[in-house]
């Protein structure tokens, strides 16, 4: 009797291939990604909770748990892995994550049914907990105005003191004009030889 060989692995169907590959795409463009349980609210309550993160410069997807494990490289960090059980939806957060995490917990505050799981943010694993405080911090543009407060007032110092400085030399140019003869015949200036003695 000969022996059963077995059947070829089957290729991936070439959607799934797309979705990892998408999936792999928005990872690496993300400045954080933060993982969410959505289970329970409704379509409205979806719509409204992806119309906050949109404001917030923040995509918010559903995919396949098995998808995404696909899609995540071996140096992901360690522990993501866990936060993709149960059903999973991530928000793939532009240049300001602290403006994400915020609208996701001022959603989660209002609906008891949006979870916050925690996050990669440059590489490291955030927990559910380091998700939140992520919200306490500025926002980008809160950041870029005390940036350019701080910058500012030592210009404005610089300023002043520039301008101090022009008065001061002005005054020092006005004290020399004002002690020079402007008349060479003037009884007034000294003569070659007061000078020479």
């Amino acid at each position: 009797m000969p022996a059963a060989t077995a059947a070829p692995p089957r290729p991936p169907r070439a959607d799934k291939v797309a979705v990892v590959d998408e999936v792999r795409e928005r990872f690496a463009e993300a400045e954080a990604v933060l993982f969410t349980e959505y289970r329970g609210l409704d379509v409205t309550e979806m719509a409204d909770l992806r119309g906050r993160l949109i404001d917030a410069d923040c995509r918010y997807k559903i995919f396949k748990n098995t998808l995404v494990r696909r899609a995540l490289t071996d140096d992901a960090p360690d522990g993501v892995m866990e936060l993709l059980l149960g059903p999973t939806a991530l928000a793939f957060c532009g240049k300001d994550p602290s403006a994400a995490a915020k609208a996701l917990r001022t959603f989660a505050d209002e609906h008891e049914a949006l979870v916050i799981k925690g996050g990669i943010l440059a590489g490291t694993l955030l927990s559910d907990g380091q998700v939140r405080d992520l919200a306490d911090l500025p926002s980008r543009d809160e950041l870029m105005a005390q940036m350019l407060g701080v910058l500012a007032a030592p210009l404005g110092s610089l300023a002043s003191m520039m301008s101090n400085l022009i008065g001061e030399m002005s005054g020092l140019v006005q004290a020399l004009i004002d002690r020079s003869p402007t008349d060479p015949t003037d009884p007034a200036a000294p003569t070659d030889t007061e000078n020479n003695q």
